[in-house]
């Protein structure tokens, strides 16, 4: 994986630059009227136009593939607008969705408030709980969707299951990888069908751009996410496309450093007086620990959240106590966006989540009192004296 990380793209120009080529190009020019009207009839390959084709995007999308070990890859602007490209080619009206009710906020808006407009339905059901996932089955029922861990409580689902009982119900399933990244996990050697990405994440790895992506086999990337692509366009930019593809050559040791330090993280906050929980894959404390380290390469992943504790009397559900922890960091960028070389620190409820009803919160286990931290490349005593300062003062 280390090379394909650094290698796996498209050849050279003839030029025979080392590093991959930006081709900042919105058409490309044909011999002739005749080659043309081929190329644009897609009876000849050829690139053709920057919303829907280019050099540098294919580059992207071929490493990201290779990556998850997925046949192809389709490049989009955002991991948002590769969710809609996902449901947009798969589904109509009138078929069914079943969805962890844990997925990133964003998510459930998207697949029960947009696609529920046009006539898509959606059952939300436990992360965890196999019997609800096929409890929840239709005959209508085309869709399986989650994200493992989930964002932000780090829940763990079991692939290799999902994909049994979405396959054996004739369904698909969409596994979205944005935490893991496959430097930690690769779905589709599970039995995932389609593997979402936001490229924002961990594949840039410092914070630059807005990408996405969905890697999936050639047949569904060519014939059936394509062809959307085409008409509504929610293309990825070739200098975004460009900017992941150079963060990706570094993916696996960032991946292995932020992780360290997070399960370093992660152990003291576990035994800090002022935490009440602490909800990271790598913690034997962790109810799905030990599938986590089959799925995940042995590693826990970057991101730590916790629910810090309230003080007496209060009751506005400990949201108080947790922005005068964030509050009283100097180190931790207090952004919702994570995977960033430097250290971000949130609170859910307020940000992500924040336009999720109060219900759907307490559903998806987003209580008032809870912080993520997204761990980045600090060294990880300056984290610990960053978060203390505002811990032991409460």
């Amino acid at each position: 994986m280390a090379t394909l990380a650094v290698r796996e793209g498209l050849p050279p120009t003839p030029w025979g630059e080392n590093s991959e080529a930006l081709f900042l190009t919105s058409s490309f020019v044909h011999p002739d009227a005749a080659t043309a009207a081929r190329r644009f009839a897609n009876e000849e390959e050829a690139f053709v136009y920057s919303r829907f084709s280019n050099p540098t995007v294919m580059m992207m999308e071929r490493r990201l593939a290779a990556l998850e070990g997925t046949e192809a890859c389709i490049g989009t602007s955002s991991g948002m607008s590769a969710i809609m490209l996902l449901v947009m080619g798969l589904l109509k009206a009138g078929d069914h969705v079943v969805c962890s009710r844990s997925v990133f906020g964003s998510t459930i808006k998207l697949l029960q408030g947009e696609f529920g407009k046009f006539g898509v339905q959606v059952s939300f059901v436990s992360q965890t709980d196999l019997s609800e996932w096929k409890a929840a089955l239709q005959p209508n029922t085309r869709l399986l969707f989650a994200e493992t861990p989930t964002n932000p409580l780090t829940e763990i689902c079991d692939v290799a299951a999902l994909a049994e009982i979405a396959h054996g119900h004739g369904a698909l399933l969409a596994v979205d990888n944005c935490f893991a990244s496959p430097a930690l996990q690769q779905p589709a050697r599970l039995g995932a069908d389609f593997i979402i990405h936001s490229g924002t994440k961990y594949l840039d790895g410092q914070g630059r751009v807005i990408a996405g992506a969905i890697c999936a086999s050639t047949h569904y990337i060519d014939n059936v996410f394509t062809p959307v692509m085409r008409s509504v366009g929610m293309s990825l930019s070739p200098f975004n496309a460009w900017v992941v593809l150079k963060g990706m050559e570094t993916l696996g040791v960032r991946m292995k450093a932020q992780t360290e330090g997070a399960a370093a993280l992660a152990e003291w906050l576990e035994a800090h007086p002022s935490i009440e929980r602490v909800y990271y894959p790598g913690l034997k404390s962790h109810p799905q620990h030990a599938l986590a380290m089959r799925q995940q390469n042995g590693q826990g992943g970057a991101v730590v959240s916790f629910v810090v504790r309230s003080a007496a009397g209060a009751d506005d559900g400990g949201r108080a106590a947790a922005f005068h922890v964030i509050d009283h960091t100097r180190i931790c960028s207090i952004t919702a966006n994570l995977g960033d070389t430097k250290t971000t620190i949130t609170h859910p409820a307020s940000t992500s989540h924040g336009r999720l009803t109060e219900a759907q919160r307490q559903a998806a286990g987003i209580t008032q009192g809870l912080i993520r931290v997204a761990v980045g490349l600090e060294d990880i005593e300056d984290l610990k004296a960053d978060l203390a300062r505002g811990l032991n003062s409460l």
